[in-house]
């Protein structure tokens, strides 16, 4: 496979899983800021999905409907929900003939979708979670097509390593800015509705009841996101599968780079899978996870290198 066409399948996938960790993580902090008595902050989201200057989007932290139209729609804004559609079309497109075409058909779909004007008149006048309900379900067709008629061969395995990269370093970033947001105010360890916000926005709610019946516990939160190899967007889940669609690519002709990339990533998965909760806890929580996601974007450096010809 041509080193073009690896890398716009693995950017392609990664821009789409990059879109539904956003939407979900905008539509429950939404729902949030409804439910909030005191005066709710977008700070953290912003932090985590917008690279332009912090001190000049901190002005609309407050402003729910601003907030969302800035993440969602905001030209100007690299990291918006449209600029990464755009991209993941623009990489769909380059490679047509290498996937199904109901597959390009759902991207080209969810690209016109996000440039509808009635998605900014529901974020501005009428219900933003309606705008994101549209959007998050054109995400789901994707998946599901992706899913069911996507070929079982090379171009699959770098889809699914792109896929599982984003979607570890997302919640690897998530738990993160939810922990740090604790030093400030000591008061969100025992604040019920902050912890299951931080599990609905990576769909992990359900599974944590069904897991733990002792109610939430800050100890289980960490150990459902980086250690439960049941749970889909857990830090565990995510690298054995990088592990599992990486072996597919080894080959005689590039043994040296499949050889180092594969140490890495193998090395990062004892990382994680011989952790425990009290070991990150001893390591200092984020000094553990700024560990972890700086590997993760060494794996994805490695894979520029070797196999996307982008050193």
């Amino acid at each position: 496979m041509l080193s073009r066409v690896a890398s716009s399948l693995y950017w392609l996938s990664r821009y789409v899983e990059r879109s539904d960790g956003m939407l979900r993580m905008i539509k429950i902090n939404y729902a949030s800021s409804q439910d909030s008595i005191q005066e709710f902050t977008w700070r953290p989201i912003i932090k985590i999905f917008s690279s332009d200057d912090e001190h000049e989007l901190l002005a609309i932290q407050h402003d729910s409907r601003a907030v969302i139209e800035y993440l969602l729609l905001n030209r100007e804004n690299p990291n918006s929900i449209l600029n990464i559609v755009t991209l993941a079309r623009e990489n769909a497109r380059s490679v047509q003939e290498h996937i199904p075409k109901d597959l390009w058909q759902c991207l080209n779909e969810y690209y016109h979708t996000v440039k509808d004007p009635n998605l900014l008149w529901y974020v501005q006048k009428d219900d933003p979670i309606t705008a994101l309900d549209i959007l998050i379900r054109q995400v789901m067709v994707y998946h599901g097509t992706s899913d069911s008629a996507m070929e079982r061969g090379e171009s699959r395995s770098f889809m699914k390593i792109g896929k599982h990269l984003e979607r570890s370093i997302q919640s690897i970033d998530i738990l993160d800015i939810k922990f740090s947001s604790i030093s400030g105010n000591p008061d969100l360890l025992t604040d019920i509705a902050y912890w299951k916000h931080l599990l609905l926005s990576i769909g992990g709610y359900e599974l944590y009841l069904k897991t733990y019946r002792q109610g939430f516990d800050v100890k289980n939160i960490i150990e459902l996101v980086m250690l439960n190899d049941d749970f889909p967007r857990s830090a565990l889940y995510s690298i054995n599968n990088i592990d599992r669609y990486f072996s597919r690519l080894k080959s005689e002709s590039n043994i040296v780079h499949y050889n180092n990339l594969s140490f890495k990533i193998g090395r990062l998965k004892s990382m994680i899978t011989y952790s425990s909760v009290h070991t990150m806890e001893e390591q200092q929580l984020h000094q553990f996870l700024t560990e972890i996601r700086s590997e993760l974007f060494g794996i994805g450096n490695l894979l520029n290198e070797y196999y996307f010809a982008n050193s």
